[in-house]
């Protein structure tokens, strides 16, 4: 057997896309923010979009159905089915669209690492196939996206916490 890279392992890289950001907001508030349906709508998706929450029950096995909105792109329905959540640490899911099968689902992880006052979230989305990443990135702008809709949700928190210029 030759010396190298494990045959084994499962190399995603060709069908991820990874999303960082240092949050300036403590742990247990980001993840309040993903997790709670009165913060989530009014930061989650890219700039331009709205999001309304038709349904949201966060735990294994439990469903997030929403609506993403764009005057300019129409209506998407999105649904989440939660297969890991461990508060407020890291949230495991498959997202895609709003239908039954589900066949579109990416698999997601969201990790929530605590710096104190800060908060480096990683958002690793892997998809079925490569062309599938590749089409979503190419369509949907997925990357630019996921990183406007880390800036909304920091814009967001800002907005919770006290400013000490008051």
């Amino acid at each position: 057997m030759s010396a190298g890279k494990n045959s084994t392992a499962a190399d995603t890289s060709d069908r991820e896309i990874l999303i960082t950001r240092l949050i300036n907001a403590p742990r247990v508030l980001v993840f309040e923010a993903w997790t709670d349906p009165r913060h989530v709508d009014h930061w989650m998706g890219p700039t331009g979009f709205a999001t309304t929450t038709k349904s949201m029950d966060v735990k294994p096995g439990g469903v997030w159905r929403f609506v993403m909105s764009s005057a300019s792109y129409g209506d998407f329905p999105n649904k989440v089915v939660y297969l890991e959540v461990v508060k407020p640490e890291r949230l495991v899911y498959l997202h895609g669209a709003d239908t039954e099968a589900m066949d579109d689902a990416m698999h997601v992880t969201v990790t929530f690492e605590d710096l104190g006052d800060k908060t480096h979230v990683t958002m690793r989305s892997v998809f079925k196939t490569a062309a599938h990443r590749d089409q979503v990135v190419r369509e949907y702008k997925a990357i630019e996206g996921g990183y406007q809709t880390q800036e909304r949700l920091e814009n967001y928190l800002a907005t919770l916490r006290p400013r000490a210029d008051k």
